[in-house]
């Protein structure tokens, strides 16, 4: 066994980053590695904002911790900026946890304790999909549809209920089939329909599939049908932006693009861009109003809303308005699906280039016509993640177990075109250095 301190199980292929700079890595070796993937899809503004760490050091200084239902000025900022300029004006409340498996758990327990304060206490059952993740506490894990994550924990994993992902490529109903979309939600209703309507709180969803299934788009009819179909059961919507809110797809978040309105957002990786371990749970006054009647309210965690990060994502938040990088995201994101295209569009191992503004999923295949996977034991991503950066580019690895070998990439917003060059000439080299 390795001697290495870090990481927890020794890896034989250990990445000593030094310190880091705009979209670059900085190895302690020497070297230097592209983040084409802004980490785990969340360096949305580069590293090195030196405002940011002089934002996080005052309130650091000034408070190191209070306890999460305290009022405190980096709080207040934080929520005002948020309600001001980012959320959609329905979703009122705001709920902050250390990351996007803690939010997660916690909206699906505001979701049950919202029907239980309502006297709708058989209102227990959630509904996920299946290729999805949501996080890796036992409840994030149980609804989310990541099979591999699920291995050896399925006796502790409470049982929950899954409808399919509309997967355009992979539809049921034979490839890229027109109505792919509309199949997947009343697949949906079917699932509601047979467990009892009246017994389903929450359906939990991601507007755009993260990196479980590559940035998997939902079809323009999708969400407009599944939206009619919860309200008309009277089941809420959990929406999962953590890896594609915060301006990711080019809006503020991704729901924006099909006017879907969650009755509980969560969004976290942008929100302070990797600065601070912070994400939120968003909610109408409809959801929190029977909580507040009946004195309930959510179970914090210990560094909830903690201060210094608070002032990270406040700062955050205010470059990405002075900047733009909302719109520059949507800029850089079609030229960057311009040079995928025009690099692998027609690579005979690439079955498809899927996103919306600079997040992208690439999936493959052994073979492009007749969509043919890799066998598992080939690990084909981690072969071409590892042949990425020994070339000097460091790109995210996506799929659940059942839909594998996936390349997902999501730089800084802030990207400028010689590397978005630079990061898919590399990718190309590092598809046919994988599948040779």
């Amino acid at each position: 066994m390795s001697d290495s301190l870090w990481p927890f199980v020794p890896s034989p292929r250990v990445i000593d980053v030094d310190y880091a700079e705009g979209r670059t890595l900085h190895l302690s070796g020497g070297g230097t590695i592209l983040d084409a993937s802004g980490g785990a899809i969340c360096s949305n503004i580069g590293h090195g904002r030196r405002e940011v760490a002089e934002a996080t050091a005052i309130a650091m200084e000034r408070m190191s911790y209070a306890v999460p239902p305290f009022v405190t000025p980096e709080r207040k900022r934080l929520v005002e900026r948020l309600r001001r300029y980012w959320l959609p004006p329905h979703l009122t409340r705001v709920w902050l946890a250390s990351g996007g498996s803690e939010a997660m758990d916690a909206a699906i327990k505001i979701a049950l304790q919202h029907f239980r304060a309502k006297g709708e206490a058989k209102r227990t059952k959630i509904i996920g999909r299946e290729i999805s993740y949501h996080g890796t506490t036992a409840l994030t894990l149980a609804v989310g549809g990541h099979v591999a994550r699920k291995v050896g924990f399925e006796s502790v994993l409470p049982a929950m209920l899954h409808a399919p992902t509309p997967y355009a490529l992979r539809s049921p109903r034979g490839r890229n089939h027109p109505d792919f979309d509309i199949a997947a939600a009343k697949a949906l209703e079917d699932v509601i329909i047979a467990n009892d309507p009246s017994t389903i709180a929450a359906f939990v969803c991601e507007p755009i599939n993260g990196s479980s299934g590559g940035a998997i788009m939902p079809g323009p009819r999708y969400w407009p049908m599944v939206q009619e179909i919860c309200r008309r059961h009277g089941i809420l919507i959990i929406t999962d932006e953590v890896m594609v809110g915060f301006g990711r797809t080019g809006k503020r978040f991704a729901a924006e693009h099909f006017g879907l309105e969650a009755d509980i957002m969560v969004a976290g990786k942008g929100l302070a861009a990797g600065y601070a371990p912070i994400c939120g749970v968003f909610a109408t006054d409809a959801v929190v109003a029977p909580l507040a009647e009946k004195g309930i309210a959510p179970m914090f965690y210990t560094y909830s809303g903690h201060p210094g990060a608070c002032a990270a994502a406040d700062k955050v938040l205010e470059i990405m308005e002075r900047e733009d990088l909302v719109a520059r995201s949507a800029e850089k994101g079609e030229a960057l699906r311009t040079r995928l295209e025009a690099a692998l569009g027609q690579h005979p191992n690439v079955a498809e280039i899927r996103g919306r503004g600079l997040f992208f999923g690439l999936e493959i295949v052994a073979d492009r016509e007749t969509l043919d996977m890799y066998p598992i034991e080939k690990a084909m991503t981690q072969r071409i993640v590892a042949a990425g950066l020994k070339d000097g580019v460091f790109f995210y690895s996506g799929g659940t177990g059942a839909v594998r070998d996936i390349i997902c990439i999501g730089p800084a917003f802030n990207v400028e075109d010689g590397e978005l060059d630079h990061m898919v000439e590399v990718l190309k080299r590092a598809i046919d250095a994988g599948v040779a």
